[in-house]
C-alpha cells in the first residue's frame, strides 16, 4: 500500500495522521463500550426485576437500548473514518464532540443543583445514603461526570478543531465530501434535528405517546399522530438545513418555539409527576420521583425550558448561512 503524497502546501502544517489514528481508535473503543452496555442493561434490568419480584418491563428501557446501539454504530463508523483521515469523519466528530460537551456541561450543572436532594431522598424501601457518606458519593459522581461529560468531549474538540488536523485530512483525503457542502455550525443544527426525530420515535415505543399539548397531556392515537408529524418535520428540516434552505430555518424556529410554549402552558397546570405516571413508569420509580422536591414543584421543567434559550440564540447566529441561492 502506498502512502498518500501530501500536497505542496504541506509545509505550513504539521501532519497529524498519527493523532487521527490514536483518537480514531479511542472513538472505536467508545463505540465498543456503548455496544457492551446494551446486553449489560438487559441483564441488569432482568436481575433488578427478579430482585423486586416483578415482571421485567423491557418497554421502559427501549430508548436507552436504541441510544446506546446507535452510539455504538456511530462511534465505530466515525472512529474508522478518523483512522483513515477522512474529511467527513473529522467534521462529524468535531460537531458531535461540541454537542456532547455542551449537553454535558448543562447536564453537569443540573447534577450539581439537584444531586444533594437526590442523595438525601430515601428509596421506596425507606433507606437513604448515610449523611457522612454523601460528600464522598457526591465527589465520586461529580468526578465521573466531569470525565465523561466534560474532559472526554473537550479533548475531542481540542484535537479535531486544530487547523493541523483539518489540513491533514484535506491533504490525505483530497476528494470533496458531503460534509464540505454545509458549514459546520449549520451541520450541528442538522444533527440535532436528526437526533430529535429519533427521540420522537421513542415516545410511542416506550412511553405511551404521552406528550404535553398546550395546557394538557395527550396520549394514545392522537399523541402518536402528533409524534409522527413532529418527527416528519424534524427529518425534513434536518435535510433542508443541511441544504441551507431558508425555509428550514424558519420551520425549525417555529417548531421549537411551539414545543416550548406547549410545555410551559402544560406544566403550569399539570404536575410533572402526572406525565410520568401516564407514561407507565414502574411504581418503585414513581415512589422515588414523588419524594424529589424539584420534580414536585416543577423547578426542573422551568430550568429545562430556560436551557432552550441558548439554542434559540444559536439559531440566530447561524441564520446568516441560510442564503437563498439564485
Amino acid at each position: 500500500m502506498t502512502t498518500p503524497t501530501l500536497s505542496p502546501s504541506a509545509a505550513d502544517f504539521k501532519d497529524r495522521r498519527v493523532g487521527l489514528i490514536v483518537f480514531g481508535i479511542f472513538v472505536i473503543l467508545l463505540g465498543c463500550l456503548c455496544a457492551l452496555l446494551v446486553p449489560m442493561m438487559l441483564f441488569g434490568h432482568v436481575v433488578a426485576a427478579r430482585h423486586a419480584a416483578q415482571a421485567a418491563n423491557f418497554r421502559m428501557i427501549v430508548p436507552a437500548l436504541l441510544m446506546y446501539a446507535g452510539l455504538a454504530v456511530a462511534f465505530i463508523w466515525l472512529g474508522i473514518g478518523s483512522t483513515l483521515c477522512r474529511r467527513w469523519a473529522r467534521a462529524l466528530l468535531l460537531v458531535w464532540a461540541w454537542l456532547w460537551l455542551i449537553c454535558g456541561a448543562i447536564g453537569t450543572a443540573f447534577l450539581i443543583m439537584f444531586l444533594p436532594e437526590i442523595l438525601a431522598s430515601p428509596t421506596p424501601q425507606g433507606q437513604s445514603i448515610p449523611e457522612p457518606l454523601r460528600p464522598v458519593v457526591t465527589i465520586v459522581v461529580l468526578g465521573v461526570s466531569l470525565v465523561i461529560y466534560l474532559l472526554l468531549p473537550g479533548a475531542l474538540v481540542l484535537f479535531y478543531r486544530s487547523r493541523h488536523v483539518k489540513a491533514t485530512c484535506e491533504a490525505r483525503d483530497p476528494v470533496t465530501r458531503w460534509t464540505d457542502a454545509c458549514p459546520l455550525p449549520v451541520l450541528a443544527v442538522s444533527v440535532v434535528l436528526a437526533f430529535g426525530a429519533f427521540s420522537m420515535l421513542t415516545l410511542p415505543l416506550a412511553y405511551n405517546s404521552v406528550m404535553p399539548f398546550f395546557g394538557t397531556l395527550i396520549s394514545g392515537a392522537p399523541a402518536t399522530a402528533l409524534c409522527l408529524v413532529i418527527m416528519s418535520l424534524m427529518i425534513w428540516t434536518a435535510w433542508a438545513t443541511y441544504r441551507l434552505e431558508p425555509a428550514a430555518w424558519w420551520v425549525t424556529v417555529g417548531l421549537f418555539a411551539a414545543l416550548m410554549v406547549s410545555a410551559a402552558l402544560t406544566f403550569a397546570r399539570v404536575e410533572l409527576i402526572e406525565m410520568y405516571r401516564q407514561m407507565g413508569f414502574p411504581p418503585d420509580q414513581m415512589a422515588v420521583m414523588e419524594r424529589l422536591r424539584f420534580v414536585r414543584d416543577r423547578s426542573v421543567v422551568w430550568w429545562m425550558l430556560l436551557g432552550a434559550v441558548p439554542f434559540f440564540a444559536y439559531l440566530l447566529l447561524v441564520k446568516k448561512h441560510f442564503r437563498r441561492t439564485v
